[in-house]
């Protein structure tokens, strides 16, 4: 079985910006890309889980979205880092979908599209949703920010201190 690292796109590898509606905004955190790098490297499949109620909300369409996705993949080139799945709830709150953090829809559909033992996997992310997506689809669960978020196994700064975190515990 694969072992995979499920990421939150906004707050996590790129600023949060809330409703983002353009891939002009899109950059990366720092050391966002050295720690993909790095468990890219350690042998973790990349995947990325993104809620984008924009779409839903119509403030912009799952065309800007793919944009956006194509801007975050140059940016991450030169760090050697793709992405082995990207999955993109656009759904508003509201309408009770299955794939919307903190559901854990999203990383299931990855983990059976690409072999991933999700007990062997781990979830980055700034929000309270994410970590609650994370344990729900069986991965232990890692918050990035100023303060860990409840339910999370580990806590970093940021993405690249995760990563490091990660590969010691791993």
């Amino acid at each position: 079985m694969n072992r995979a690292v499920f990421v939150d796109r906004d707050g996590t590898v790129i600023p949060d910006r809330g409703y983002l509606a353009t891939a002009e905004g899109v950059e990366l955190l720092p050391g966002a890309g050295e720690g993909l790098a790095a468990l890219a490297a350690a042998g973790f499949a990349l995947i990325l889980v993104t809620n984008q109620s924009g779409v839903g909300r119509g403030y912009f369409g799952v065309e800007e979205v793919v944009r956006q996705h194509a801007r975050l993949a140059e940016l991450l080139a030169p760090f050697g880092v793709r992405w082995a799945a990207v999955r993109v709830c656009p759904h508003r709150p509201e309408e009770d979908c299955d794939c919307r953090k903190p559901r854990p829809g999203m990383l299931v559909s990855a983990a059976a599209e690409l072999g991933v033992g999700l007990a062997d996997s781990y979830m980055i992310g700034d929000k309270e949703s994410d970590i609650a997506a994370g344990l729900a689809a069986g991965c232990r669960a890692v918050s990035v920010g100023p303060a860990p978020l409840p339910g999370a196994h580990l806590h970093a700064a940021d993405l690249h201190a995760a990563a490091e975190a990660i590969l010691r515990e791993a």
